[in-house]
């Protein structure tokens, strides 16, 4: 029997436990913090954002799991084992829900719905004529991976003019490709509403900053759905504060949860999400690494690993 090391918070243990223990009884599971384990025992890892040098003092680790579709957090351990295979979470759902989540803030900000909300919560009857046309607001999406394209495909048949910026050049039908650094300022020059959609990497840490917001169109609207890391908060707040930027849909923060205290919360142009945009449902995730567990046992090649060099 192969034993499965569950890392976790705490408060997140009894959310996997059962699931991992219906779908795959094969597997026995020891849960890091809770259970006492012999580190030489454990052959797989599930786990998002591991303490640093965990996964190091595991010497017959075979195989890392994400619980997410990101593995910045995994990553970020400077002592992790770079020989052991990383698999990141890949759900057809969960990036459904990711583009719908993209999709929704695109039409709330291009219908002016907040306009709406403020003259409702003051009796007011404002009839307003939508700024543009569909067709002639210019949506970029930084990143062009999975939840990338499905996000720029849902936004084209909706009649936006869609464009992606990713590290190589892709071909989406009906969507403009940009790609590498000296395409960066033409991709955002022709950008409305730009939604980051990146994997967290040295490279693009703190991407969305005043430099990148400064390239962007007058007006433009910025949607972060991917890593807070992306993002230089008090940058969106004075590009947005200076007229430059129209406001943000922000659903990830360098520390979550969000502080009490943070100016985001009650930023008139800033909407704040939990960091919801989508999250991994348990019995689909344990289903996946239970199928991991077993394909790795075959000899079978694994899918959806991870190349740290590169972060993803």
């Amino acid at each position: 029997m192969s034993t499965l090391l569950l890392v976790v918070p705490s408060h997140w243990t009894g959310v996997w436990t059962g699931p991992l223990a219906e779908i795959g009884p094969q597997l026995n599971v020891r849960v890091h913090g809770r259970d006492e384990y012999d580190a030489d025992d454990i052959d797989y890892v599930l786990t998002f954002r591991p303490p640093h040098g965990v996964l190091k003092s595991l010497s017959h680790l075979k195989v890392t799991f994400s619980l997410g579709a990101g593995v910045d957090g995994i990553l970020a351990d400077p002592e992790y084992p770079r020989q052991v295979p990383l698999v990141r979470f890949v759900d057809r759902t969960l990036s459904r829900e990711m583009a719908q989540y993209c999709v929704m803030h695109v039409l709330i900000h291009y219908r002016m719905q907040r306009f709406f909300d403020r003259a409702q919560a003051e009796r007011a009857w404002r009839q307003a004529l939508l700024p543009k046309r569909a067709q002639d607001t210019r949506v970029g999406i930084l990143g062009l991976g999975e939840i990338g394209t499905l996000t720029a495909e849902r936004l084209r048949d909706l009649h936006f003019t869609v464009a992606g910026w990713s590290r190589n050049r892709r071909n989406v039908s009906g969507v403009e490709s940009f790609a590498g650094e000296n395409e960066l300022s033409t991709f955002l020059a022709r950008t409305d509403i730009l939604i980051c959609l990146l994997p967290l990497t040295p490279d693009t840490r703190e991407i969305l900053n005043a430099d990148l917001f400064a390239q962007l169109p007058a007006d433009a609207f910025v949607i972060n759905v991917a890593r807070g890391g992306h993002l230089v908060e008090p940058d969106l707040m004075a590009a947005i504060d200076s007229g430059h930027l129209s406001g943000a849909a922000l659903d990830v923060f360098h520390t979550e949860p969000l502080p009490e205290g943070s100016p985001l919360w009650s930023h008139p142009k800033i909407t704040v999400t939990p960091h919801i945009a989508a999250i991994s449902e348990p019995r689909v995730a344990a289903q996946y690494v239970a199928d991991g567990i077993a394909r790795f046992e075959r000899g079978e090649a694994l899918e959806n690993v991870v190349d740290p060099a590169r972060g993803y």
